[in-house]
């Protein structure tokens, strides 16, 4: 097939003598980034689907930003994160753009919840809600910012912690925006950056706010995406979680109590609102307290069944719906007197509908209603891919599930296929209904589109291979591409596998792992870290560890990015995390220099949607650890070694502790998907490549047979 003429540009301008080169003096042209730039120009000339895993230090980026700047046709990009939104439009973006000298229009777009409201800032003025004078401080800097602002984007707040209390307090969410009878609506941060995307030509948003607009047209930008014509979805290996997120529903203790709070804070403006409403937003607020006290007696997951076991928590859950019932009448009388009570009346409805479909409850779905111009009408939450069985979905509830059913009457799925099931925290809980699959509704809004999707991550193939990635999307032999990593691996990195290891399950594994790890830190002089199947496991570590010479950071103790900052900061530290530090952590240069991976990140028995999900492909004749548990373990595996090399001057050591890698047959799949890396089970070998002598090591291209040594000569 002849290459496209956006794919011959593309190609061009990454290369040596084109016109990023030219202008960026820190840029190096790469094969593998030229080729994947030309599949993508390709993919969106053709309106075709490309998945593609652009190995650490392809430059991807760029890859997918030069066809979309010079395609000319609307494009939005998905990131996996906000952070790494922000870096895609403030830095990658406008350094590509210039480069091509492209007058393309841009814009970022983000979630509500990103943007000041000025209606909500302005009902918490006066209001006894600041706990301390920190807060309150912190709340007087929001509304001197509100005055200087242009875009309303919090993330100007550098100084604003991102589990603040009083963002809740100055944003709004879909349910209760008042919308067009708010009295800012004119200057309203969420309308502009809605009508700045749509007269760009690039719109960089994340996938919270692609799968909102996909599934839920909860963030009101409905006008946007439709119009796109190439999507780019970056870090796509996020995807298929968050989708089965989006595509369910869920109603937590948060946006509960934030109800209650709301609805007295209306009372201000009306002349005896508050006689009506104080006493059902007291009992909501204590509803909610209580239900969450009861459930103390529960694990911290479980399915919905489980939770029906418990008597009290029935009742719990009978008391808040009672109590959502009581303020959503008592709001009844007053919808006319100020918009947002009619907000919160709507809120109250939601939310009774929701538990009730969760406790089992057979409960009406609304019909699908004609889109409106107006896109802070009341949003219409119900999922986009379930309209066409929505009566059928309600008619087969269980009307036998309902509160006080026996627990063996109380649904453990959805008989739409999904699962319900609950999570706690330490202060909160969420009740969700959760898709097994949700590779129809991703399908059909791709094939309803007509645009031109490109997937891409450094971690979508297993074993070089992309079938259970294309399968979790609803894709039958797409388009794809491998594209390598440029580093040297030979030069730049070693494999070590500890020799002598026990069977992971056994008791005394921690303290086995400790006693081979201590040996590679001071080789090293720490710069490590050093990522955990389970949070016990990191405890456990972190006790034997605390009295070494290196400065000891553990996840938990402070926020993530304060940790890195420290870390880097350190020189020499070792740092100790779990599965949120196995991706979207970048530390380039000595400061990091040794990753271990203390087992095979195989998920938690204890997920109910994951163990459904198992269940399932058992029951289609499936075997759910080769089509399910292996798959993801390796791709979570390769996201923890992604974070050792990160440029091409980097120098570390991958450190993997789970003797299954050789005493199992499915190691092999492991190793396979991993870069090839030289091996060793030597710890003189490590010793050896951090003092710069020279090893006598071949390049591992494939995993050895069970049970032969890992040690090349």
């Amino acid at each position: 097939m002849q290459p496209s003429r956006l794919g011959v540009a593309s190609r061009a301008a990454l290369s040596d003598g084109g016109e990023i080169a030219r202008k960026l003096e820190t840029f190096a042209p790469r094969p593998a980034q030229q080729d994947l730039s030309a599949a993508i120009a390709d993919a969106f000339e053709t309106r075709e689907t490309l998945l593609a895993e652009a190995g650490t230090g392809t430059g991807k980026t760029f890859a997918y930003l030069v066809p979309a700047l010079l395609s000319g046709l609307k494009t939005i990009v998905s990131t996996g994160t906000r952070a790494l939104q922000d870096q895609l439009y403030h830095r990658d973006l406008p350094r590509v753009r210039d480069a091509l000298g492209v007058g393309v229009k841009t814009a970022l777009l983000k979630g509500r919840a990103n943007y000041l409201c000025r209606y909500r800032m302005e009902q918490a003025k006066g209001e006894p809600k600041f706990s301390s004078r920190d807060l309150a401080a912190q709340f007087q800097r929001i509304v001197a910012w509100s005055g200087r602002t242009r875009l309303g984007d919090l993330a100007e707040l550098e100084a604003l912690p991102e589990e603040s209390p009083l963002l809740p307090m100055v944003t709004s969410t879909a349910e209760n925006c008042v919308g067009s009878e708010c009295p800012f609506y004119a200057d309203c941060f969420v309308v502009q950056a809605r009508q700045r995307a749509q007269a760009a030509d690039v719109v960089v948003v994340n996938h919270h706010l692609l799968l909102a607009d996909l599934a839920l047209k909860q963030e009101g930008f409905g006008e946007i995406l439709p119009g796109a014509q190439a999507f780019v979805i970056d870090e796509a290996h996020q995807l298929p979680e968050l989708a089965a997120q989006f595509f369910g529903e869920a109603i937590s203790a948060r946006p509960l109590v934030e109800l209650a709070r709301d609805a007295l804070a209306e009372c201000k403006s009306v002349t005896g609102a508050l006689a009506s409403l104080q006493v059902p937003s007291r009992d909501l607020e204590h509803s909610v307290r209580a239900l969450r006290t009861a459930m103390d007696e529960l694990p911290v997951r479980g399915t919905r069944r489980r939770a029906g076991e418990v008597p009290a928590v029935e009742d719990a859950f009978d008391n808040l719906d009672a109590a959502l019932a009581n303020l959503r009448d008592a709001l009844e009388p007053l919808r006319g007197a100020a918009p947002g009570f009619d907000s919160c009346h709507a809120r109250a409805e939601e939310f009774i509908e929701r538990l009730r479909r969760w406790r089992g409850a057979a409960v009406p779905r609304p019909a699908p209603q004609p889109e409106e111009d107006d896109d802070f009408a009341p949003p219409r939450r119900e999922v986009a891919a379930e309209a066409e069985n929505q009566d059928a979905v309600a008619a087969a509830q269980d009307a036998n599930a309902q509160a006080g059913a026996s627990p063996a009457a109380i649904p453990e799925e959805g008989r739409d296929g999904s699962v319900l099931w609950y999570e706690l925290t330490a202060r909160g809980f969420r009740l969700s209904r959760t898709p097994l699959d949700v590779a129809g509704p991703l399908a059909a809004h791709r094939e309803r589109s007509r645009a031109a999707w490109v997937f891409t991550s450094a971690t979508l193939a297993v074993g070089g291979q992309f079938q259970h990635y294309a399968r979790k999307l609803g894709l039958f032999e797409p388009k794809t591409l491998l594209a390598p990593s440029p580093f040297d691996w030979a030069t730049q990195a070693l494999m070590y596998l500890p020799p002598g290891l026990p069977d992971p399950a056994v008791r005394h594994y921690n303290q086995a792992l400790v006693e081979r790890l201590r040996p590679v830190l001071e080789a090293s002089g720490g710069r490590a870290f050093v990522l955990f199947a389970s949070h016990r496991a990191l405890r456990e570590t972190a006790e034997l560890l605390k009295d070494g010479p290196w400065p000891l950071f553990v996840q938990g103790e402070a926020p993530r990015h304060v940790l890195l900052e420290r870390f880097r900061a350190s020189g020499n530290g070792v740092l100790l995390g779990a599965a949120s530090f196995r991706e979207g952590v970048d530390v380039a240069g000595e400061a990091l220099s040794v990753v271990v991976i203390d087992k095979l990140p195989f998920a938690a028995p204890d997920d109910p949607v994951f163990e459904a999900r198992l269940d399932a492909i058992r029951r289609r004749g499936g075997n759910p650890f080769r089509d399910e548990q292996l798959p993801q373990a390796v791709i979570a595996l390769k996201q923890g070694a992604g974070r050792l090399i990160r440029s091409e001057t980097d120098r570390g050591v991958l450190v993997l502790c789970d003797p299954r890698l050789h005493s199992k047959s499915y190691g092999r799949a492991f190793l396979d998907s991993l870069p090839p890396l030289p091996r060793t089970r030597r710890i003189d070998d490590v010793a050896d490549f951090f003092a710069g002598r020279p090893l006598a090591l071949e390049s591992a291209s494939s995993a050895p047979a069970d049970g032969e040594d890992y040690y090349y000569r």
